[in-house]
């Protein structure tokens, strides 16, 4: 039955519908460049909030990053670019940051502002912007990135909670190392040196807002956004779709002197399913396609990672991504707390045969090398010698850590969570890869909630998971072997050290990378930790994600980066 259905969707992919393009006409720019047009988008979930405070997902912040800027913001290649700031320095020391804003951005005009037309952004906007995310009041998911970082954002959390239990005011009225210095100049003072810490400020909740929007809005300010981007929210159906228009008064030109954006509206849908929104894609009906239906891949994608004749009007981009997929193994626990036996397991896979025949090309590479992706910047990920397939090493290992052909070691449950069927398909790949050695690899399927509550809670002795980037610094992978994320607590959650790995000298050379502000010498460092755990083996890391996104044969000014931030201040229609 499944097979039919495979057949029955590539027979109306390929049927030839013909391609409903809306009529525009493509306005002449400088540089050869056309404006007008509306785009259109899919995401496979919904959207959750549009308040910065509340936006920790994907699709969320995919929306946000057209309506809102930033102080600095990542370009294409994942570099800092300034955005707000025009430019930005860091004290000796490491703890003081200090960003000189441009001059001239306003707020989208909006009914928020006296007379209806947006103001003109300031430093006073980027203190209150920042002071959100440490409000308790507010609803933030995102005061864990400075609570230990920045002066005074603690005590000011633990006092607006405070006052809030004894039905008071706040003694306290901001977080005092959110510092508006004049109208143009803000400051950022930290408790100690935190390398990584510029990227924390391209995160959504770093979004610029304006106080005026959250006094009228309220609580609806997360479907009724404000921002200086160049978009402007139009409306939002819930699970139908989004509108919204281009900012005429955005303040950013390009380098040919035209106005950004160049489209005149964006369009978001909410198909849920990859192989509908693949159909909607191939009728004309949406401009791009972020995934290929797996069951359909081979038939649309070469072993070249080209596309194939039926699809070469189409556009095909590729990426390596910021993500890896891995088994983790409970360091603490019975079963796996052997450094040999942990060692055996990942010398017994073969990373290349699970890439081409269980993900049919849909990935990278094989993770032979660390934890943190070849696709992060700057960092050399070949340096790290990881494990490759040696079927030989891995049953010496095994007969050194006492299971000569696995004999005496008991099951291997690998629990992994229930959606999708590629987990399952390399799973059981991996189940046989493992018998080579005699192990024999039980499968426990769990819904995803459950999956992660027995993860965290250290009541899984082996188990499936992926890992994405936050921002572009290998500290947002490296941070899983850091010994002090594990709780004294056995019984206590251990969520992103979830494999519960301890090394002293690994904590060590980690705590002096991410208190080194040179990026050179940090990295070094990072280098040198992530050697150690990788030799003690606490994961089976087994392959580094790659993205794919198809766009119709007139989308321009449209790039794919590794961390699938989208970004249409640039995009335009060449119809």
């Amino acid at each position: 039955m499944k097979s039919l259905a495979v057949t029955v969707l590539f027979t109306l992919l390929m049927s030839g519908c013909g391609q409903k393009q809306e009529s525009t006409t493509g306005i002449p720019l400088n540089g050869g460049i056309k404006g007008g047009g509306v785009y259109r988008i899919n995401e496979l979930e919904n959207i959750r909030s549009l308040d910065p405070v509340g936006i920790n997902d994907v699709v969320s912040h995919h929306v946000a990053h057209q309506i809102y800027d930033l102080l600095v913001d990542l370009d294409t290649s994942l570099n800092l670019v300034p955005q707000l700031a025009t430019r930005w320095e860091i004290s000796e020391d490491g703890t003081l940051y200090t960003f000189h804003l441009r001059k001239g951005p306003k707020f989208q005009d909006n009914s928020c502002f006296p007379d209806g037309k947006g103001r003109e952004f300031n430093s006073a906007d980027v203190k209150y912007s920042l002071d959100r995310v440490c409000d308790p009041r507010t609803g933030t998911l995102g005061f864990d990135y400075y609570k230990n970082y920045v002066e005074g954002a603690l005590e000011y959390f633990e006092e607006v909670s405070a006052a809030r239990k004894e039905n008071r005011e706040p003694k306290i009225t901001g977080v005092s190392g959110f510092i508006a210095k004049d109208d143009s100049t803000f400051q950022i003072k930290l408790k100690k040196p935190f390398g990584p810490f510029i990227y924390y400020l391209t995160l959504a909740y770093a979004y610029v807002i304006p106080k005026e929007a959250v006094d009228k809005y309220g609580k609806d300010f997360f479907q009724n956004p404000v921002g200086t981007g160049p978009f402007i929210f139009v409306d939002w159906k819930p699970d139908l779709e989004l509108n919204m228009k281009k900012n005429p008064n955005y303040w950013e030109k390009d380098a040919y002197g035209n106005q950004i954006p160049y489209i005149d509206g964006i369009k978001f849908k909410f198909i849920k399913e990859v192989s509908q929104q693949f159909l909607e894609f191939r009728n004309g009906n949406i401009d791009e396609s972020y995934r290929l239906p797996n069951e359909s891949f081979k038939e649309i994608v070469t072993t070249e990672k080209t596309l194939k004749p039926e699809f070469a009007s189409f556009i095909l981009q590729k990426t390596p991504s910021l993500a890896i997929q891995f088994y983790g193994f409970l360091t603490t626990g019975k079963i796996f707390n052997n450094e040999k036996v942990r060692q055996a397991f990942n010398y017994a896979i073969d990373r290349d045969k699970i890439l081409r025949f269980v993900l049919n090309g849909q990935g990278y590479m094989g993770a032979i090398h660390g934890i943190v992706p070849p696709a992060m910047p700057k960092y050399h990920t070949k340096d790290i010698k990881g494990y490759s397939f040696d079927l030989e090493r891995a049953r010496k290992l095994m007969e050194e850590a006492g299971y000569p052909g696995g004999k005496g070691f008991p099951d291997a449950v690998l629990q992994i969570n229930s959606g999708g069927d590629r987990n399952i398909q390399i799973a059981e790949s991996i189940q046989s890869m493992l018998k080579e050695i005699g192990v024999n690899m039980k499968l426990n399927i769990m819904q995803f909630a459950q999956h992660l509550d027995n993860i965290d809670a250290g009541r899984a002795d082996f188990y499936r998971l992926g890992w994405i980037a936050d921002y572009p610094e290998p500290e947002s992978f490296l941070n899983l072997y850091y010994g002090k994320n594990v709780p004294k607590d056995p019984k206590a959650i251990s969520p992103i050290n979830s494999t519960r790995f301890q090394n002293a000298e690994y904590d060590a050379l980690f705590e002096k990378a991410i208190a080194t502000t040179d990026q050179t010498e940090r990295y070094k460092l990072y280098k040198e930790a992530e050697q150690i755990a990788i030799t003690q083996a606490p994961m089976m890391l087994i392959y580094y994600d790659e993205d794919y996104r198809m766009l119709q044969p007139y989308v321009r000014g449209y790039s794919l980066d590794p961390m699938h931030r989208v970004n249409m201040r640039y995009l335009w229609l060449d119809k």
